[in-house]
């Protein structure tokens, strides 16, 4: 069961400039533990390539280390990884296996399933960590939400 002063999503790019990255993890990384620290436990992840990826890929290490955190998938839908290479798929799935709870914003893929995963992250979080570099972007649209609804933000970029 989420509770929503207990729990962060994340939200960022697919592409991330390669020069960056490392930065984010670093910083990403300072972030979720300061979370930890004010007693966040739950950490929802939209499954996304790129940051959404990275981030749930933290959230694991953090578990492996043994504090006691929840990963959660809020997916678009059941087929989100339909185009993605073999080794994209193959990482997915490994995240998704270490999931303690997954949601589904719609069975199938829909012209919306993508805002309606992020508004879902953002109803049942009190936290948002962001990698967001550009504007007009559906980080952007998930951000701007998220401050509408008066959550905690961190741009780590």
């Amino acid at each position: 069961m989420l509770h929503q002063e207990q729990t962060c999503c994340f939200a960022g790019h697919r592409r991330l400039p390669k020069n960056k990255i490392e930065n984010i993890v670093i910083r990403l990384n300072q972030e979720i533990d300061k979370l930890i620290r004010q007693g966040v436990t739950d950490f929802i992840s939209g499954g996304a390539l790129g940051f959404d990826q990275i981030a749930a890929s933290l959230i694991v290490a953090k578990k492996e280390m043994g504090y006691k955190v929840r990963l959660i998938f809020a997916l678009p839908c059941k087929n989100q990884d339909e185009f993605w290479n073999a080794n994209q798929k193959e990482l997915y799935h490994n995240l998704l296996a270490e999931a303690d709870e997954i949601i589904y914003a719609s069975e199938k893929y829909t012209d919306d399933c993508m805002k309606k995963r992020n508004r879902l992250m953002i109803n049942k979080s009190a936290y948002c960590i962001c990698a967001m570099l550009y504007s007009f972007s559906g980080t952007e649209q998930t951000v701007n939400y998220a401050k509408q609804k008066g959550l905690k933000i961190t741009n780590i970029v």
